[in-house]
């Protein structure tokens, strides 16, 4: 059976909020969740930055279902620490937690100072950070001088089985170069020409039969109109190239780059519609492209309506696909 999961953004609720939430998706018939891991949000009007790792223990403690993160190490966060946290995490909840990894933004990774590179040396430090982690999961004692540095670091709590490693992608490019060595792939919803090609490019990269995750944008409110105001608040910036949004800087740099964003310049990223018929036929189009599991996050701050309405008209129907 799919799974349709729940999105948990940390950048626009608070911590304490977000676990009601996943509490409640889960009361209303979510398979699972998925958590953002951010330390500035896109913009001031989401107003929020929780640590994410802080959060994924009280959420799996909190809940029955898998709970995933997707994360970025070798800069904000060493790849021995990440996959200390990941194992602990995996010994606790054995089965449930899951791990996304991705090539980052600046808006999270400039905090520490550290030099932000292009997307090809980006790429080669996630790999090798992959590999790092790998090591230490499988009981080594890793010492690594190369893009990150690790000294003689042994993990002594692991779980039975070493976790999978999602790659993410939002291009072809990268899902086709991620095919070759991660253990699945992470990418978000976008015009079906691109996915379909993110997907193809993927299979032939050496992802053939490897697990696929689909993150998709949807806003949902008490009328279209709403839904439509509140994506364009929340989440304008959706409409730019990845290329671009991993570059910027603050949220200052965002709103001013989404300054001439219009509310109907935003269909193509986002799902913005009150038919929950519709939304539902988006949903199996996804899963017909072959996505195992869908986390849905809606862009609206009316997250009980989101929830209460998918719970009761949307999700049964799916679990039928």
């Amino acid at each position: 059976m799919p799974t349709i999961g729940f999105h948990a953004s940390h950048e626009q609720f608070a911590p304490s909020t977000l676990l009601d939430l996943v509490r409640a998706a889960e009361r209303a018939g979510f398979g699972a969740a998925m958590s953002s891991d951010h330390f500035l949000p896109w913009s001031d009007a989401q107003g929020q930055s929780g640590h994410a790792w802080s959060w994924l223990g009280a959420a799996l403690q909190a809940t029955s279902f898998p709970v995933g993160v997707i994360t970025v190490p070798g800069y904000r966060y060493h790849p021995a620490i990440v996959a200390q946290a990941v194992a602990t995490l995996a010994e606790m909840f054995a089965g449930r937690f899951w791990l996304a990894v991705g090539s980052g933004e600046r808006l999270n990774e400039h905090v520490t100072g550290e030099r932000w590179p292009a997307k090809a040396e980006r790429n080669a430090r996630l790999q090798e950070c992959a590999d790092v982690m790998r090591a230490l999961w499988a009981g080594e004692t890793v010492t690594h001088r190369g893009r990150v540095t690790v000294e003689e670091a042994k993990l002594y709590t692991r779980p039975a089985a070493p976790p999978r490693i999602i790659g993410a992608a939002i291009t072809a490019e990268t899902a086709r170069w991620l095919g070759g060595w991660a253990d699945g792939l992470l990418t978000v919803s976008q015009p079906a020409p691109r996915l379909r090609a993110v997907v193809e490019a993927f299979r032939e990269g050496g992802g053939e039969g490897k697990p696929m995750l689909l993150q998709v944008k949807v806003a949902y409110a008490g009328s279209e109109a709403e839904a439509r105001r509140g994506a364009h608040e929340q989440w304008r910036s959706l409409v730019f190239d990845s290329a671009l949004l991993a570059e910027l800087r603050t949220p200052a740099e965002f709103e001013a780059a989404g300054r001439f964003v219009r509310p109907e310049d935003l269909d193509a990223g986002i799902r913005i519609s009150l038919d929950l018929e519709r939304h539902a036929a988006w949903l199996r189009e996804d899963l017909a492209l072959g996505f195992e599991q869908v986390y849905v996050h809606n862009v609206h701050r009316d997250q009980r309506r989101f929830i209460e309405d998918f719970g009761a008209k949307v999700l049964p129907g799916l679990a039928r696909v």
